[in-house]
């Protein structure tokens, strides 16, 4: 089914601003995350305190994505963007001035709940996408997401000073929330509604939605693949800029320039090479090479001798990555009834916040308790039946022509 009557150019002009929203909402995200493990320490949080700021977060997330999912099917889009990406702004602001660790929980999950719109984001691209299209641009999707995460940890690193405490982070956040209110505003000028029209008639709840999930062959196998490969790399998310100030001696600023670096790689991947493998492989064995990407770049970070050799995994990491998720968000989007695509994608990405929740519980007590890598172990063998539940996706799914 295509999308609501509409011409190419205004498909496009609508494609540039949703991705230049997408931007603007995770620069300012990309801006945060490899602060957080040294604004906690500047709070005097050891590090399983640290891991719960990941998942406060994670858990909000996993609370707002169905939700908002669910009310973008029925109130629209556009409403629901503009809400949850400004609120989102304001938890920076509040999380900037917690006084102590247990505020900066709750400044994280109230963030979370509020940046539960993913999938929001998700279903209004794949409204304006016909389904022969959609992995290609989850990977422009992807790419946005790349570029803003390649921006704002830079920007972050450059902006945090560390060595005044709390204070010293104050203008990184603040600047996370100036991102935040940027993208709202481009919503309410630009972003116009995209939702089908709903459904004449009752519509099934959302256990009936999830019922339906779990039975479908493929959106099952890409649920569980998202958790298992989610619930690892979170792990790793929240302890990195522990490991790296314990491997390599780095700070904020290392570390921005790192998730640059690695940012431009992942934009490029996304943006070009996405889509260019899946016309040619199909989403299912572009997703399998990718979970094999990453098994690689994890075993070569817990077995580097130094930084650049760690930079190299990291590289692989972020290359099957990039090629690995918007497959699976094109796999369900095209599984998913057309009226329900924001409330099944937005069941996946309360999935996805699951694992978030408890993978960077886990890794802080891998780290303290067995090995500040352990976690880079545990990722490579929970990527193993990922990748065979791959397979039997590819086995299930129709090969492009």
């Amino acid at each position: 089914m295509s999308p609501p009557a509409a011409s190419r150019a205004e498909e496009n002009r609508a494609l540039v601003v949703l991705l230049s929203v997408i931007f603007l909402n995770i620069a300012g995200f990309g801006l945060v995350i490899p602060l957080l493990p040294f604004f906690g320490k500047s709070l005097d949080a050891p590090a399983w305190q640290i891991a719960i700021l990941f998942s406060a977060f994670s858990f909000g997330q996993f609370l707002g994505e169905p939700f908002w999912g669910r009310m973008s099917d029925r109130l629209g889009r556009r409403p629901v963007l503009m809400v949850t990406i400004a609120g989102g702004a304001l938890a920076y602001v509040a999380l900037a001035f917690a006084p102590n660790i247990w505020l900066a929980f709750a400044a994280r999950f109230v963030g979370g709940f509020l940046s539960g719109n993913i999938s929001t984001l998700q279903g209004a691209l794949a409204d304006i996408t016909r389904p022969e299209e959609r992995a290609a641009k989850m990977g422009l999707m992807g790419s946005a997401f790349s570029l803003g995460f390649m921006v704002g940890p830079a920007l972050g690193g450059l902006l945090a000073r560390p060595e005044l405490g709390p204070l010293g982070f104050h203008i990184p956040l603040f600047a996370a929330a100036g991102f935040g209110l940027l993208s709202a505003l481009a919503v309410f000028a630009f972003v116009r509604e995209s939702r089908p029209e709903p459904r004449q008639g009752p519509q099934p709840n959302r256990r009936e939605v999830l019922r339906a999930s779990l039975a479908h062959p493929i959106i099952l196998r890409v649920m569980l693949i998202s958790f298992v490969v989610i619930s690892g790399f979170a792990g790793i998310e929240a302890t990195y800029g522990l490991w790296t100030e314990h491997r390599f001696n780095w700070g904020p600023r290392e570390i921005g320039f790192a998730f640059m670096g690695i940012g431009v790689l992942g934009a490029f991947c996304q943006a070009v090479v996405t889509g260019m493998l899946v016309r040619r492989h199909g989403e299912a064995l572009v997703l399998t090479a990718g979970l094999a990407a990453m098994w690689i770049g994890m075993l070569f970070q817990f077995f580097s001798p130094n930084w650049p050799v760690a930079m190299v995994g990291f590289a692989f990491v972020c290359f099957g990555q990039s090629i690995c998720f918007p497959c699976l968000t094109a796999l369900i989007s095209q599984a998913a009834p057309p009226e329900r695509q924001g409330e099944t994608l937005g069941l996946n990405m309360s999935n996805m916040a699951l694992a978030r929740i408890g993978g960077p519980i886990f890794a802080g007590q891998l780290f303290s308790l067995v090995d500040p890598g352990a976690a880079f172990v545990v990722t490579a063998i929970l990527i193993v039946p990922a990748a065979v539940m791959a397979l039997q996706i590819m086995k299930r799914s129709p090969r492009p022509a």
